[in-house]
């Protein structure tokens, strides 16, 4: 495989990108040219925020070809179609290597509790798991690595036996399957997402549990515990909603909350409910209530 980097300006990219695919490129990645310097520029906010920009001055486009011949004649193309915008080439050979399992090596298991643990398929679970969430990377969110899930699945293992439960905006399905694997009764878990849907139900399979999967309107009734893993823009749009879905003397778990973000959401949920932060980590904090 070869691999062809242009350092392209921020209005050409698309036209560059568009012209190395139609010279069969088999893949076109876009990066900040300036990444790791003192001229690195964020592209994204933090979640709620604006982005403060909308891409890059320069980029880093990055080709791969199946040969040499193609990446050099695709370099000469691009560089007469677009010689003004393009100040910066080299080609270079990328060396051969097992991508899947270099790829599945940067998943290991994931400590929940010194009991509970989130484990590839491709690993062995640790001795000490007794119980054991079988979770592979994805396109929906929630591998047990983000401090977000991690903090939402350690309340579940340790208030085991829920009478029912709601995961709002389920992502991989990774919290309403751990409280399925910890003992609740009926579990139910919605998404706007049609991936993150259809991804919960085949996790969920996979670890030999039952949930019940859908969009948000599938929600109709009241659980024991109502989790909702997402950002705080949401959550705070979502109040009413959420609170209502909560049994009399039921639990709401919240996550997706920068610490900075505390006083936001207490107030937003004040005419509902009274929130509090139970843990922390890593600048995000896990909220509850009881109503």
């Amino acid at each position: 495989m070869i691999e062809l980097r242009l350092v392209c300006k921020q209005a050409a990219v698309d036209a560059v990108s568009d012209a190395l695919e139609a010279l069969d490129a088999r893949s076109v990645s876009v990066e900040d040219a300036d990444a790791g310097s003192e001229q690195e520029q964020a592209l994204f906010g933090e979640p709620g925020m604006p982005p403060p920009a909308h891409a890059w001055d320069q980029s880093l486009v990055t080709a791969l070809f199946a040969d040499r011949s193609l990446a050099e004649t695709a370099r000469s193309a691009v560089q007469r179609g677009y010689a003004a915008d393009i100040s910066d080439t080299a080609i270079y050979a990328v060396a051969e290597q097992d991508w899947v399992r270099l790829t599945q090596s940067q998943f290991t298991p994931v400590e929940i509790t010194p009991q509970f643990w989130v484990v590839p398929s491709w690993h062995s679970a640790p001795e000490q798991a007794r119980t054991v969430l079988r979770l592979d990377p994805g396109l929906a969110f929630g591998t047990g690595t983000h401090p977000t899930t991690s903090m939402c699945l350690r309340w579940i293992a340790n208030h085991p036996g829920q009478a029912s439960v709601l995961d709002y905006g389920c992502g991989s399905g990774i919290l309403a399957i751990g409280a399925a694997l910890c003992g609740a009764g009926r579990v139910v878990a919605v998404d706007i997402d049609p991936s993150a849907v259809g991804a919960s139900q085949t996790n969920a399979l996979a670890n030999g549990v039952h949930i019940v999967t859908g969009t948000p309107e599938l929600a109709l009734e009241t659980y024991s515990l109502v989790v909702a893993n997402i950002l705080a823009t949401p959550l705070k749009v979502l109040a009413p909603l959420l609170c209502a879905h909560v049994a009399q003397g039921g639990r709401l778990l919240l996550a997706g909350i920068l610490e900075r973000q505390c006083d936001e959401l207490i107030e937003a949920y004040a005419p509902y409910c009274g929130l509090a932060v139970l843990d922390s980590r890593e600048g995000w904090i896990l909220m509850s209530a009881t109503r």
